[in-house]
């Protein structure tokens, strides 16, 4: 029987530019409310999303002016080099590891766009091998954590004793849009923010947790739930208001359906880890699954403390939880545009 993969470590990174979400509100206020007149209607969101801080590549003055593509693509390329090196590094040394011990690294992001891709950018700085090999995705959104950590995991079971570096890196606040008055670019400037995430895993022995399976689900019809729209100025977002009753009315069927292949229930999940796109959508996930009021306690310090970071996210939850110790069985779980559903199952080492 083949050796399952196993989580070695895990880490994150923030910049270090904090805004508040009061900042963020008033800002949002001066920028919109002259133009926008259904700001006034909408502004009970920035309230409302429990989000208390984010972090961001730049100061809240940056936003204030128009910019246009290339002047986004130039901080993206920056920041996420960044993010992705300490990121990387914090999940080297816990791992007890160096770079040069990589042979596969998995680069998730969908809010910027880098060819050569950052693993190739930052190759030098990191110390990665010549040999190593580059896996870049791009469209997966806040999915793409979850994901990732899948693809790697099925990489490093390809070659039992390899070691796979998963990093997720995003940039949400530089698609705000000065020039945009919808609900949608209100929702996204109330939630989105900035960050890294990284695991490392390896199929052998000596990690914290074992990966047992993975899943997908794609609802049909779905495509115009979230995304991007692309034109001149860069990204804009596409964000539906239907994704917390969607969540609470299709998760718990797409993750039984998951489970169900596996042989397994709801009930045999000690801890559902869920990427926390929103306060409302954390709510609709507990009911969705079924679990009681409060459950999902550490998604919802992550949503208050870096707001939705987009791929990232889901891996702060799995970072925190293992920290405080995983139970038995975890079910990491995530939405993203498709629209679908993404599990992993992480089975803690005794």
């Amino acid at each position: 029987m083949p050796q399952l993969t196993q989580l070695i470590s895990t880490a994150t990174a923030v910049p270090a530019n904090i805004l508040l979400q009061s900042d963020v509100a008033t800002a949002a206020g001066e920028i919109f409310g002259p133009r926008f007149r259904e700001f006034d209607r909408m502004a009970k969101v920035f309230d409302s999303a429990g989000i208390h801080k984010r972090h961001a590549a730049r100061p809240i003055e940056w936003f204030f002016q128009p910019r246009g593509w290339p002047r986004r693509t130039g901080v993206y390329l920056e920041t996420a080099g960044s993010l992705f090196i300490e990121a990387a590094t914090k999940a080297l040394d816990e791992a007890g590891l160096t770079a040069a011990d990589i042979d596969t690294v998995v680069t998730i992001s969908s809010t910027g766009i880098a060819t050569p891709s950052l693993e190739a950018r930052v190759w030098g700085q990191v110390g990665f091998p010549s040999d190593i090999e580059r896996v870049p995705v791009f469209g997966l959104g806040c999915a793409g954590g979850v994901s990732g950590l899948a693809i790697g995991a099925r990489l490093a079971q390809a070659r039992p004793g390899t070691n796979v570096l998963i990093v997720a890196v995003e940039l949400c606040t530089l698609s705000f849009r000065l020039d945009e008055m919808t609900k949608a670019n209100i929702v996204a400037t109330a939630l989105f923010g900035y960050g890294a995430a990284a695991c490392i895993l390896r199929a052998g022995e000596g990690g914290m947790a074992d990966v047992e399976f993975a899943g997908q689900h794609t609802w049909p019809n779905t495509l115009d739930i979230m995304g991007w729209s692309v034109d001149p100025q860069g990204f804009g977002v596409i964000f539906d208001r239907s994704i917390p009753p969607f969540a609470e009315a299709e998760m718990g069927p797409a993750v039984d359906g998951i489970l169900a292949r596996h042989d397994l229930t709801r009930s045999d999940i000690d801890r559902f880890a869920c990427h926390p796109g929103g306060i409302k959508v954390v709510d609709a996930l507990e009911r969705a699954l079924s679990l009681e009021k409060g459950s999902l306690d550490i998604e919802r310090e992550v949503l208050n403390d870096y707001r939705n970071m987009s791929a990232p996210t889901a891996l702060f939850v799995l970072d925190r939880l293992r920290r405080h110790g995983l139970q038995h069985r975890s079910l990491l779980t995530a939405m993203g545009p498709g629209f679908s559903a993404s599990c992993v199952s992480l089975r803690a080492v005794a």
